[in-house]
């Protein structure tokens, strides 16, 4: 209905008395006006459907009535007339039915309206490529998504990255965020979730810091949203500095509305506690909006964006791969490898102590010859055989 009407969001939101985050919201089905918004809302539509209506009948041509043909010149000229002319019987006058009233704004444009050439239909659009489609959403959304995301983080290479690593994602998944019906607010989720992530202070990069920027004004109001803790900083930028709703707010951060209003206003406190100025949240998003336009951020170019997330892609796949590659073969030589029965295992041997250590055989000495001279007289024969007595 908007679009028949040739209105723009900003336009429409004007009329309504809301945020044009709030028209997007929507119409994308993500919220739905309530209370006095829902009533404007739809005696809007009411009117400019009216509109339609009325204008559509106003341009619809009225058939034009039958035209009446003219008399020959033969029977033009009555009997008489002319020098000569034979007397016949009179012709009896036509009677023609008397037209139809017709209402004065439709009549009219009858009237005035002339034949002319019919128009040629228009060609149907040509659909758009992938690729054109990610190069059109990335010329639209990501100079302002890189100035969002420096407000976030306050470091200019961390927003450029956040931003082509979003939009790498969303490339990777192309046909989920073709058919999402905030396809910029799923690009701008991915870059805040990656920019405020605690995995990036360990970066050595992060270890070294950027230039400030250049007015002491701007400088301040960076110092003070980066004295803010993440979520409150992200709060504060997603409502004062893009514009969004309190819905589409806490939808976008992923709390519950009465979260993020008391994010807001102790975002609000604590910038108006520093900066007594930006008390009112029209001069504080003015201020955003001017500190975020004053740096110079380039984006890299769409097709290079897109190269870098297929490569990323590639990488991932081939590091997969061989990661299953590798485990594969280590099952396959375990198995190869592995006992097919048990074996117990063998005890570590002990040591014995106490036994005398043993020596090199030497000459005896007399006491052994002699011992050893009697030990073979006596036993040459063996012991003597006992046998039983009677007494």
């Amino acid at each position: 209905m908007r679009e028949t009407a040739a209105l723009t969001q900003t336009q429409l939101a004007e009329r309504v008395g809301v945020a044009p985050g709030t028209v997007r919201a929507w119409e994308s089905g993500r919220t739905t006006p309530r209370g006095r918004k829902r009533e404007a809302y739809a005696k809007l539509l009411k009117t400019l459907a009216e509109e339609e209506a009325a204008r559509q009948a106003t341009q619809t041509p009225e058939p034009a009535p039958p035209h009446e043909t003219e008399p020959a010149p033969d029977q033009a000229s009555g009997p008489g007339t002319g020098p000569g002319a034979e007397a016949g019987p009179e012709p009896v006058p036509k009677q023609e039915p008397a037209p139809e009233p017709q209402p004065e704004s439709a009549s009219e444009p009858a009237r005035d309206s002339a034949p002319g050439p019919v128009p040629e239909p228009r060609p149907a659009p040509t659909p758009l490529t992938p690729a054109q489609a990610f190069d059109a959403l990335y010329e639209f959304s990501a100079p302002a998504l890189l100035r969002q995301t420096f407000l976030l983080t306050g470091r200019r290479e961390q927003a450029r990255e956040s931003v082509e690593r979003a939009f790498q994602t969303a490339w990777e998944r192309w046909p989920e965020v073709a058919r999402d019906r905030d396809p910029v607010g799923w690009v701008r989720a991915t870059a805040y979730e990656y920019a405020l992530s605690p995995w990036q202070r360990f970066r050595p990069r992060h270890r070294h810091p950027e230039p400030p920027p250049a007015d002491p004004g701007d400088r301040t109001l960076l110092n003070t949203l980066l004295r803010l803790p993440p979520r409150h900083r992200r709060t504060l930028v997603l409502y004062d500095g893009v514009g969004l709703d309190l819905p589409e707010t806490a939808a976008e951060t992923e709390a519950s509305t009465p979260a993020a209003a008391h994010r807001l206003l102790r975002a609000r406190e604590a910038v108006a506690d520093r900066l007594p100025a930006l008390a009112d949240p029209q001069v504080l998003h003015q201020r955003l909006a001017e500190l975020a336009s004053n740096e110079r951020l380039g984006a890299a170019r769409p097709p290079s964006v897109r190269r870098g997330g297929e490569r990323r892609a590639r990488f991932r796949t081939r590091a997969a791969i061989a990661f299953t590659v590798a485990l594969i073969g280590t099952t396959a030589l375990t198995v190869r490898t592995a006992p097919t029965h048990y074996e117990p295992p063998v005890s570590p041997g002990q040591a014995v102590r106490g036994v005398p250590p043993r020596v090199a055989p030497g000459s005896l000495s007399d006491e052994e010859l002699e011992l050893r001279q009697k030990l073979r007289d006596q036993l040459q024969d063996g012991p003597e055989r006992l046998s039983p007595r009677l007494e």
